[in-house]
């Protein structure tokens, strides 16, 4: 360990004279609204009765936006027409930074939801946050996703996007 231009300590290679920063994945979640944001899209899966939110990994040489992008149509069939980004947090137990963002689809259609997925439905801001599982990372965003939409001010160019399409 060396400390590093005000990083603090950094892990150090002596023989190679590098500093070496932890190697994480990244990964977005992201809460999907309807259209007219009172419903909140919940997924279930691998055989797990919890509720989430979407997530999925950033591939190398992707950005968090486009992931989101494609993971909401890979995984639900659902087109995205307006995202904002939430917050981030570190996920220890599989080393990943979790970049959470809202996001809003084209539709509620769940016809075109693929085999990722055990389930998904549509729940209002009240029966999200009492489906979600509890004590989880897509609980703490849920929430706070939840909160801001209820202040109203904290999105108000994002609801004002969304109500354009």
């Amino acid at each position: 360990m060396k400390e590093c231009n005000g990083e603090g300590e950094v892990p150090y290679c002596v023989s190679c004279a590098v500093f070496r920063f932890p190697v994480f994945s990244t990964a977005m979640s992201t809460a999907v609204m309807n259209r007219g944001l009172d419903r909140i899209l919940l997924i279930q899966q691998y055989k797990r009765k919890d509720y989430i939110l979407l997530a999925g990994y950033v591939n190398k040489g992707e950005n968090a936006e486009a992931a989101l992008i494609r993971e909401v149509k890979e995984e639900a069939g659902l087109e995205v027409i307006a995202y904002e980004y939430m917050r981030s947090q570190y996920f220890a137990p599989s080393n990943t930074l979790m970049l959470n963002y809202i996001s809003v689809a084209d539709t509620e259609d769940l016809s075109a939801m693929s085999d990722e997925l055990d389930h998904a439905a549509w729940f209002t801001l009240d029966e999200a946050a009492d489906a979600i599982l509890p004590g989880s990372l897509a609980e703490s965003f849920l929430l706070t996703i939840i909160d801001k939409l209820r202040q109203g001010r904290a999105l108000e160019d994002f609801t004002a996007v969304v109500r354009s399409f």
